[in-house]
């Protein structure tokens, strides 16, 4: 069932870890030529991965607690259990499976966000990989700059992932995703009873991030009250959690992002100079893609590509006419904004190829607004978001054949919320009705 290697002292034992492929190690605590607690330390050393039980007749606590804290992944006491031994068998194999997908996905996530995974073939954008390359490795904090949709997070990810940290957390925190009495409890953590709510005790962002790196998204939409705290723990990596009174130490390395003017928020007072140069110590811009146009057709086949795997689409790329159409025009949603329209187009296209019909005909080198800009107020709202969910629906039932099933299953709902908003929108399923 299992491949063994014995061993007749500690020293013995150690050299057959370093000379095979060792998935578990039993070892035990008192031995002639050096202690079980002297194998762990070895064994960590030699690989930190390999679990080390070790085996001892003096089950004090002592023991165990020594063992334990220098990083065993178990022990067990003599007379030894052959059911507790075997339980203890498959638990190590499972911890050792787990390690080894932690590790893949690690990898891959590594290969995801590399500085050479980012599409990109202009020279604004070639200088703003060559920045970040640079400052990736060293401990600097980075303040990326740029308007929403352009890619900032991005950019932070491939630091991450480039630096000496990157086997450490990648913890982010998006401000302007929070209310002002939460966003302190989720950047330093509370304490159980500290406001009403605080039903138990929370890690924070900066103890997630302990030895890795903490981005902080939208930096500019941080409150007074909190930029202080925030300053702080930049400066001596310290910082209290919400109600509590303990000091807690932090290594962390922050890249922070804005689309915010904060020179203009320093002068108004609502963002603070000295947390401003506190973080403004290398700054990335990024561009916005109307002053990138050249990267616009790498990006339409990286998209077309992606999103016809992801809904099994034949689609096999763009029309010359509708890929200058979308050439003209200025996306103030930027990358995000480019990437929604390609998903949109591929996931209810008729045909192969993708033309000008499969797009919104708002689209013009005059339009400075998003027609997928949610926060558009001078036109209606409701009407607007009626008309795109119109066209959505109507589109996925004409490619499903009428097929009401199979269009709730392309859009993402459920057939019924498909039936409520068609009934709600006066939408007719003229090909039901044909068949």
């Amino acid at each position: 069932k299992y491949s063994v290697f014995t061993a007749n002292s500690g020293t013995e034992g150690l050299e057959i870890v370093r000379n095979n492929e060792v998935d578990l190690v039993f070892t035990d605590f008192r031995m002639p030529d050096m202690s079980g607690l002297d194998v762990v330390k070895a064994i960590k050393a030699i690989n930190p991965e390999i679990p080390v039980v070790v085996i001892t007749a003096y089950s004090q606590t002592e023991d165990a607690v020594q063992v334990m804290k220098e990083g065993a992944y178990d022990y067990l006491s003599k007379p030894v259990d052959l059911d507790e031994l075997e339980l203890l068998v498959q638990k190590a194999r499972e911890h050792n499976y787990l390690v080894s997908e932690n590790k893949m996905l690690k990898q891959q996530l590594q290969e995801k966000f590399k500085f050479d995974a980012i599409i990109s073939q202009s020279g604004a954008m070639e200088e703003v990989l060559n920045t970040a390359a640079r400052v990736a490795k060293s401990k600097a904090t980075v303040l990326i700059r740029g308007e929403s949709g352009t890619g900032k997070e991005l950019i932070a990810r491939a630091i991450h992932y480039a630096s000496d940290r990157k086997d450490k957390p990648l913890i982010t925190v998006n401000c302007a995703a929070l209310t002002e009495s939460l966003l302190e409890s989720e950047l330093f953590g509370h304490e159980k009873g500290s406001f009403t709510g605080a039903i138990g005790q929370r890690i924070g962002r900066f103890e997630q991030a302990d030895g890795g790196t903490l981005f902080i998204d939208e930096i500019g939409d941080i409150p007074l009250q909190t930029q202080v705290k925030l300053l702080r723990a930049l400066q001596f990596g310290e910082f209290e959690r919400v109600g509590g009174n303990e000091t807690i130490k932090s290594d962390v390395r922050v890249i922070a992002a804005t689309n915010r003017n904060l020179e203009e928020m320093i002068r108004k007072g609502t963002f603070r100079e000295d947390l401003f140069y506190r973080i403004n110590v290398v700054t990335i811009h990024i561009p916005p893609l109307r002053e990138r146009k050249t990267d616009i057709p790498v990006l339409i086949r990286h998209f077309i590509d992606k999103y016809a795997q992801a809904n099994n689409k034949p689609i096999k790329g763009i029309s010359k006419e509708a890929q200058a159409y979308l050439m003209r025009y200025h996306f103030p949603g930027n990358v995000r904004e480019l990437e929604n329209l390609i998903e949109r187009a591929v996931v209810l296209a008729r045909d192969e190829v993708l033309t000008t019909s499969d797009f919104p005909s708002g689209l013009s080198a005059g339009n400075e607004r998003s027609i997928l800009d949610p926060c558009d107020f001078n036109d209606p709202y409701p009407e607007k978001v009626a008309a795109f969910e119109r066209e959505m629906i109507e589109r996925a039932l004409e490619l499903k054949h009428g097929n009401q099933s199979q269009a709730a299953r392309l859009l993402g709902i459920t057939e019924r919320h498909l039936r409520s908003r068609m009934q709600k929108l006066n939408i007719v399923n003229t090909k039901r009705l044909e068949g």
